[in-house]
């Protein structure tokens, strides 16, 4: 049989109309709608145009393409109608991973968002006055409860006796940080040690969110040593704030020196100046409760408690709850933010408060295990073996090569950046595939599985697997090799 030119292939294929017209598509458009289906059908013949105009087509491969288009447009259809944004599971040991989402939200506030969401709420109405009220009061409250005790053995500022804290919620921390410096420091200078100049992901830098809350930046130190001496001899009558970033993904060892928080905080009175720490992480427990116990990881309860007036943090961090920016200190610093016109542009939705109200209400019941990235830091080493030791059993005679090693699981999301957990890891290894390979294959599963590739392994680590996804995964290390010989 002689072979059909690349002209005649492309006669053979049929118009979008044409291809419209199969019963298979007619039926699909009218469930899911003609212009879904039409683009589908357009990407399709695109594709193949394609594929035949380069060559990569025999006989055989012509045919198939031509009597498999009805499916082919089906299967494109489902790809542009899925949600690009889906669950993973998360192998890597990384508990608050910023590529993942960071902490997974308790059932609780899945709950509340639920029940919010799909109706209407009181989130800026005053049910016992029947008025307009603030959104933020719902978890002011709460901060109220958790943060009462700020203020024993810290000296009261004149003028403030006794302030309670308040507390008010944007939509992440760098914009909490801009909200904060553009309130209290705007067209006057703020003070930073050169040593805590931080970048964060995405090239973010303090400088530049300085620079964008028109606030002067009044660099003093040096990268490894800055002394309370310099923070002093900076200041001037054009000073604002003194500000304290935490180095949230990095260490500086060595020949080092750092004025400590009293040193800050008994500055910061004597000349009147407010100051302000940014936290980043910012836990509403003790750290050393997880087995981190380093200088500069601690609390928003002991920054308060130490004398700072203004602490930033994230909600999906440490706390545990939603992507959330927050500010908590001195009533009346805090008053001054809320008026800015900033703080309007930069607040959360109703489905932040929503999940940040069940997730404080957890921390006020004491309830540190209903938060899956506490109750993750708190997995013992034992508990993870048997874990791991029943999924090497389940996936013996798979064709993969399993051993089970020491490991360390990690905090992430720039906590506690040099702090680790002690783990037990599942290495995989096949004769036939790299690491590389192997991974790969893994995020290609439903659900996709995220695992760390090191040393020519994969290695999962079951820490941040939650305990009802070992079966998942055991189907999924089952069914691998198979794929690979398909």
């Amino acid at each position: 049989m002689k072979a059909r030119s690349r002209s005649d292939v492309y006669r053979q294929l049929p118009s979008v109309d044409d291809l419209l017209r199969n019963p298979e598509l007619t039926r699909l458009a009218s469930e899911e709608g003609q212009s879904a289906v039409t683009d589908a059908a357009r990407a399709v013949l695109a594709s193949l145009r394609a594929t035949i105009g380069e060559g990569n087509l025999d006989e055989t491969g012509i045919d198939l393409a031509l009597s498999g288009l009805a499916a082919a447009v089906a299967r494109q259809l489902r790809r542009n109608l899925s949600h690009s944004l889906r669950p993973v599971i998360n192998a890597t040991g990384v508990i608050l991973h910023t590529n993942l989402g960071r902490a997974p939200l308790s059932d609780a506030a899945l709950d509340h968002i639920r029940e919010t969401a799909g109706s209407y709420s009181n989130l800026e109405f005053d049910l016992a006055r029947g008025e307009r009220g603030q959104r933020d009061v719902h978890v002011d409250r709460l901060f109220r409860k958790l943060l009462a005790d700020v203020g024993a053995g810290v000296p009261v500022r004149a003028g403030e006796p006794n302030s309670p804290v308040s507390t008010i919620v944007v939509n992440n921390n760098a914009a909490a940080v801009l909200l904060a410096l553009n309130t209290l420091a705007e067209n006057g200078e703020v003070i930073v040690s050169r040593g805590e100049l931080v970048e964060i992901g995405g090239s973010f830098r303090i400088p530049d969110v300085m620079a964008k809350s028109n606030a002067i930046l009044r660099e003093v130190g040096t990268t490894n040593r800055t002394r309370i001496a310099d923070y002093e001899r900076a200041i001037n009558e054009k000073t604002r704030l003194l500000l304290r970033v935490h180095r949230s993904n990095f260490e500086i060892t060595g020949f080092t020196e750092q004025p400590s928080l009293r040193e800050l905080t008994d500055l910061a009175r004597r000349r009147n100046i407010p100051l302000m720490e940014d936290l980043g992480s910012g836990a509403l427990f003790d750290l050393r409760s997880i087995g981190i116990d380093k200088d500069g990881e601690h609390s928003v309860l002991w920054s308060l408690d130490s004398g700072v007036d203004v602490v930033s943090y994230s909600g999906d961090k440490l706390l545990g709850g939603p992507q959330a920016g927050i500010l908590s200190g001195r009533r009346d610093l805090i008053a001054r933010m809320r008026s800015n016109s900033l703080f309007r542009a930069l607040r959360a939705d109703k489905l932040t408060y929503a999940a940040l109200e069940a997730t404080l209400l957890a921390y006020v019941k004491g309830d540190h295990n209903a938060i899956p990235a506490l109750r993750m830091m708190r997995l013992s080493k034992d508990g993870i073996t048997q874990r791991v030791e029943a999924l090497a059993r389940n996936i013996a005679g798979s064709g993969l090569s399993v051993e089970i090693i020491d490991g360390e699981s990690v905090i992430g999301g720039g906590a506690a950046p040099s702090a680790t957990l002690a783990t037990r890891l599942l290495a995989l290894t096949h004769r036939d595939l790299s690491a590389d390979e192997i991974s790969a294959r893994l995020r290609a599963f439903d659900p996709p599985i995220i695992a760390r590739v090191e040393e020519g392994r994969v290695l999962l680590d079951l820490r941040t697997v939650f305990p009802e996804q070992d079966e998942i995964l055991a189907s999924a290390m089952a069914a691998l090799p198979s794929k690979m010989s398909s």
